[in-house]
């Protein structure tokens, strides 16, 4: 018989084929606003959710509820605590964006590397600072550091390992040291991959990390010609404190793939340094990614409609009872 499943959010036409070849409903929401979703949650068995917060609030309006999908890896809009507790199951599809967001990490690092803010700024007006090649540097056989290494990490580290040369460094407590590339070398303290890095990229998700902010403490670890690069979630990084960090000379500068409000004050300092760039979370934001996360999603939710274990079901980490691995990988010739 199928399903009834909302959308608050509309979704390329693959995912929708998908799931209306199945025999499930398709409900046309009108949109992210709590009070709206709670309205039209109301006879709902699933949600697909890209922006949407899906609060303990919606989910008690959903009594029908039985599985939600977020589109793409994200997850930090949903309440996974709720969602256990009433036993409906959450999954995403991590793999999807993965390509896009290796890819735009790139571009940040390179953009950075020529100070390309400045760049576009001088141009016009002043041809011969924008030209000007003693501020500017080559990607090769610097030293990339990588924070939280799973699918988007890893990608990173192999692209910048093979095409640029680069000596790549990553921290992940949550990984034995023979699931990290080959290649890498493994930091067990974020400290020591901070203060080696020329380029700090952040990969960690929003759940089970402990934690972990990037503030002035971690700005201070890092070299001062050194660059931060967040493709992750927008709340890894102290926005007041890195503008002040970059201000006051701590680090070189920085690419966010998006900040915390939105829609973005224009009254914003930070929108008005050269040494950060920010774009509004384009991470994601390619056809392929897209077409491959409403494809994915709607096949996660077939296959917890047909009573399958989901390939990418989420639960959310017990930090307590994580096993926090400090293990290096042996170096040829030595015993670990």
């Amino acid at each position: 018989m199928g399903w009834k499943i909302l959308l608050p959010q509309d979704i390329r036409p693959e995912g929708k084929d998908f799931l209306l070849s199945q025999g499930h409903t398709l409900i046309e929401g009108r949109g992210t606003d709590t009070l709206k979703m709670i309205q039209d949650v109301k006879d709902a068995d699933a949600i697909i959710t890209r922006a949407a917060v899906i609060s303990r609030e919606v989910m008690n309006a959903g009594k029908n509820l039985k599985a939600i999908a977020c589109f793409g890896s994200g997850y930090g809009k949903v309440d996974l605590d709720a969602a256990r507790e009433k036993k409906i199951t959450v999954v995403n599809s991590p793999d999807a964006t993965a390509i896009s967001t290796a890819e735009i990490t790139l571009f940040y690092m390179l953009y950075c590397s020529r100070k390309f803010t400045a760049v576009r700024r001088d141009y016009i007006d002043d041809y011969e600072s924008a030209a000007r090649a003693d501020n500017k540097e080559e990607l090769w056989d610097k030293t990339l550091g990588i924070v939280g290494c799973g699918r988007i990490g890893t990608r990173v580290a192999r692209i910048c390992r093979d095409s640029f040369h680069m000596k790549v460094l990553a921290y992940d407590p949550y990984l034995r040291a023979s699931e990290f590339p080959e290649g890498v070398d493994v930091i067990r303290e974020l400290s020591e991959l901070l203060g080696s890095s020329d380029y700090v990229s952040l990969h960690f998700s929003q759940q089970g990390t402990g934690g972990l902010r990037f503030g002035m403490s971690q700005f201070k670890k890092m070299k001062p010609t050194a660059f931060l690069i967040n493709t992750a979630y927008v709340e890894a990084v102290s926005e007041p404190e890195l503008l002040e960090a970059c201000r006051e000379g701590v680090i070189a500068g920085a690419a966010l793939d998006g900040i915390g409000r939105i829609p973005p004050d224009r009254d914003d300092p930070i929108f008005y340094t050269d040494r950060i760039l920010i774009a509004p979370r384009i991470a994601s934001a390619t056809r392929e990614a897209q077409t491959r996360a409403s494809l994915q999603t709607a096949m996660g939710l077939q296959e917890v409609y047909e009573g399958k274990t989901p390939t990418w079901e989420l639960k959310k980490p017990d930090e307590g009872t994580r096993t926090v691995y400090k293990d290096r990988k042996k170096k040829p010739g030595t015993e670990q």
